[in-house]
């Protein structure tokens, strides 16, 4: 499995552990259903990815997880700005969500060159 995959897959995880958190200790259900969606969705896309019927397909599928790691960027700066979240909790999740936004554009970018080539 890939890297993208396996730290999407374990994100994907820890955004279940922290929705079950938010609804149950915070009673947040409106924007903590917001942030299981999108943080969900960046695992599903790039798994579909690996499925893809072509490249361009792939780094269309990519595409479509990249927005859902930046949606789910907005989601946690939400839920830390109306204190749903602790500073610690916040910065415990928020640097993964970069790191995946960080490697979707570069396999993004990676793909889009062997396109051209």
């Amino acid at each position: 499995m890939s890297l993208l995959r396996e730290k999407s897959m374990a994100f994907a995880m820890r955004a279940v552990k922290l929705y079950r958190y938010l609804t149950d200790e915070k009673k947040e259900f409106v924007l903590s259903k917001q942030f299981l969606r999108s943080a969900t969705s960046i695992g599903a896309n790039v798994h579909e990815a690996w499925n893809a019927q072509s490249r361009r397909d792939f780094v269309h599928k990519l595409n479509i997880a990249l927005k859902e790691a930046n949606e789910t960027q907005y989601w946690l700066t939400l839920l830390f700005a109306g204190e749903y979240l602790s500073a610690r909790e916040h910065d415990a999740i928020y640097p993964d969500v970069v790191e995946l936004a960080k490697l979707l554009t570069s396999s993004v970018k990676t793909t889009k060159k062997k396109l051209e080539e």
